[in-house]
């Protein structure tokens, strides 16, 4: 029996600022508008990958139990690629687990693709690019290329594969931002971000989101330079009200939103414009609640969090590195 080529990769889910939402490209992931996010630091999926050719099929476990057949399928058709990509023939065993909730607008899968895209290189020995790693992960899904930078992560729409790519914008210490997150519901979404993104055009909404996306995108670069929250407030809740919109008013229309994340949507609003506090809140494809504030207001965004219902589950995280490689005694 031959001996796998095995490594391990860690990365960080994000949140965006200003959202991807739909595809020019559905097959290749090309991005309808640029997007602009921030990784997550103690949010991670940590993914082991191990090539051998004395595998017959490729197999997968997430969070210590085998994968449903659809993240299975999903896994494998990522894998196909790099075995494209490097010409070979191994399959692999896939060992996949997260700290946090799953499928519920926290970006599992942009952690998860980015984590197992520079696994499933490094076991090959094969040491790409950041740039590179990042059009591969977005094959996965597209989010996954803004968790390959570090920190405050820009990812360029583009007409072609290898032109829309993730860089970092600036590093994850240039503003010391935080994200607490109003776990409003754990369950898994039962459509998910993937068809979303392909019933994003059925919105008479989309094209207008798409074409004002660019000004949006130039507004948020430029109060994350200037560290203006007043700014960064008005443009990261118009984005991601803007996105729920085109969810809604699309076929199928999708409602994430539940009564807890208008109550708390509610109240960060009243909270920065009446108390001072500086919190502005966004939501990805889910029910929970994403309250970016400056890190000395992070302690009273959670205590006001939990006035608002005792039956919120609250994470927060700070700006956070790229993807890396785990050293073999590493957990």
């Amino acid at each position: 029996m031959s001996e796998p080529n095995v490594a391990t990769a860690r990365a960080h889910s994000n949140i965006a600022f200003v959202k991807y939402w739909g595809n020019s490209d559905q097959r290749l992931r090309l991005p309808a508008n640029s997007s602009l996010s921030m990784n997550l630091d103690r949010l991670h999926t940590t993914t082991t990958v191990q090539w051998s050719l004395d595998y017959g099929l490729d197999s997968v476990t997430i969070n210590g139990r085998p994968a449903d057949a659809a993240a299975v399928r999903r896994v494998r058709k990522h894998l196909r690629l790099l075995r494209d990509r490097f010409k070979i023939k191994m399959f692999a065993r896939v060992q996949s687990r997260n700290n946090f909730p799953m499928g519920t607008g926290i970006a599992s899968s942009a952690s998860s693709f980015a984590a197992l895209t520079l696994a499933g290189t490094a076991a090959l020995g094969e040491r790409l690019s950041q740039r590179e790693l990042s059009t591969i992960a977005r094959r996965g899904s597209g989010s996954a290329a803004r968790s390959i930078p570090s920190g405050y992560v820009e990812w360029f729409a583009a007409g072609s594969h290898e032109l829309s790519y993730a860089e970092t914008f600036v590093d994850y210490d240039y503003w010391e931002l935080v994200d607490v997150i109003a776990i409003v519901s754990r369950a898994h979404k039962r459509i998910g971000s993937t068809a979303g993104h392909a019933a994003a055009d059925t919105s008479i909404l989309q094209k207008a989101r798409i074409e004002n996306a660019p000004q949006r995108l130039n507004r948020v670069k430029n109060a994350i330079v200037n560290r203006d929250f007043v700014q960064f407030a008005r443009v990261v809740e118009e984005d991601s009200n803007l996105m729920h919109a085109v969810m809604m008013t699309g076929r199928p229309a999708l409602f994430y939103w539940r009564p807890t994340s208008l109550a708390i949507m509610n109240a960060v609003r009243q909270w920065r414009e009446e108390d001072g506090i500086q919190v502005c809140y966004t939501l990805d494809a889910g029910p929970n609640v994403h309250c970016i504030c400056v890190k000395k207001d992070a302690e009273a965004v959670k205590t006001r969090l939990g006035q608002v219902s005792d039956a919120i589950e609250i994470l927060s995280a700070s700006a956070g590195r790229g993807a890396f490689v785990l050293d073999k005694d590493a957990g």
